[in-house]
């Protein structure tokens, strides 16, 4: 991956090097490369609880930063980590305790791409914890990121460069794959995963007297173009990260109409451009020398360079200091910071219908239905192979 990548970065720079560029060239161009790096893995999730109050996190990145901001706000906090590597779990826990010496933090392992592991994950949270407070979805996936080159020449010259970089539209395609459930990969982590956790967790996040937030992490590159609701799941189509953060928008949407009623409210981040450790070691060490310098002096001109997992944590802890009734329930909120290194967040609003989104939701519904049969039957049929094994020995 990485010989494939910087292949097409060889290629990039050296156009952009041999003819005359604009600023906003520039930018869109490093907004879009540094969008594909930083979905190359697979993140965590995070959950907060009441009292014994759980708050799953990250384990990196964002995540990670987020959980240091909440600590610092609040040293009562109970904090779940939630992530596939128990491993990196472990390490995220440690650096926690380091700076935060009497905190509350409990591990928990989860692969939202698989429903197995999302229903045992919920098992072990509701025998834990009496009350979810906050819910943050963090995980996400964008597997074998390709550009299309034709594309890329051809949108150069036309008057839709700016557009097409700082979104992807048209540019960026994924090489997605079936699961173990028969799902869809990107759309069994980025969002079906997460649906089936809301719908398990319900009885700890909707409580009489009491309100719960459910918060995810969204993208610039979530577009409606991208969607199809004949095919949710994106299986025919070469953008399923694109159609997968878009339904999460709508999924959004779609739970504030349903389930506000019952005091759980949903909200939509966006975290602006950010480096990672994972970022850093995706391409070689010669191309953040060249262009890290001019992607912080590009940050002078423009408030969605974040940047630092820190500052891109921003919207993530602005919201929890937030009533939740107070809230745009069709706003999507971004992380900025201004060319002075001022962090702020700003609602913007999203291109959702709430019929079309409460659409959505019923559709999740039938499939969720699907998937939980299916996965008895096979249950049952591996219980059955078992009592057979045993019967012969």
């Amino acid at each position: 991956m990485k010989m494939e990548a910087s292949r097409h970065l060889k290629i990039l720079f050296h156009y952009l090097f041999s003819n005359n560029v604009t600023p906003d060239y520039v930018y869109s161009l490093l907004y879009f490369i540094c969008e594909v790096i930083s979905q190359l893995f697979r993140e965590s999730l995070l959950i907060r609880v009441h009292g014994c109050v759980c708050l799953p996190s990250v384990c990196s990145g964002i995540g990670l930063a987020l959980c240091e901001r909440l600590l610092t706000e609040d040293t009562q906090l109970r904090l779940c980590l939630a992530c596939r590597n128990m491993q990196r779990a472990e390490a995220a826990r440690s650096a926690l305790l380091t700076s935060h010496a009497g905190a509350h933090v409990d591990l928990l392992q989860l692969d939202v791409g698989s429903v197995e592991s999302v229903l045992e994950a919920a098992k072990v949270v509701k025998s834990r914890y009496n009350r979810i407070d906050f819910l943050y979805l963090n995980a996400g996936i964008m597997p074998n990121p390709q550009v299309d080159i034709r594309a890329f020449f051809k949108g150069l010259f036309s008057r839709n460069v700016i557009n097409m970089f700082a979104t992807a539209e048209g540019l960026l395609t994924q090489q997605d794959h079936l699961n173990s459930d028969g799902l869809q990969e990107v759309f069994a982590t980025n969002l079906f995963g997460h649906f089936v956790l809301i719908r398990e967790l319900e009885p700890l996040l909707c409580q009489t007297g009491h309100t719960s937030r459910v918060v995810w992490t969204s993208s610039s590159n979530a577009r409606r173009s991208a969607f199809s609701m004949d095919d949710i799941q994106h299986r025919k189509g070469t953008e399923p990260y694109s159609s997968s953060k878009y339904a999460s928008d709508m999924l959004s949407v779609a739970l504030n109409r349903r389930m506000n009623g019952q005091g759980l409210f949903s909200s939509v981040v966006c975290p602006g451009l950010v480096m990672t450790n994972l970022t850093y070691g995706i391409l070689p060490s010669s191309f953040w020398t060249l262009i890290m310098p001019i992607m912080w002096l590009i940050r002078i001109f423009t408030n969605t360079f974040t940047l630092t997992p820190y500052n891109g944590a921003e919207a993530l802890h602005w919201l929890f200091l937030q009533k939740p009734e107070s809230l745009d329930p069709r706003a999507k909120y971004h992380s900025l910071t201004s060319g002075l290194g001022t962090n702020y967040t700003e609602p913007r609003q999203m291109d959702i219908d709430g019929e079309t989104a409460d659409v959505l939701f019923s559709k999740l519904l039938e499939l969720e239905k699907g998937v939980r049969r299916k996965l008895c039957e096979r249950n049952a049929d591996n219980e059955a192979h078992q009592r057979y094994l045993n019967e012969i020995e």
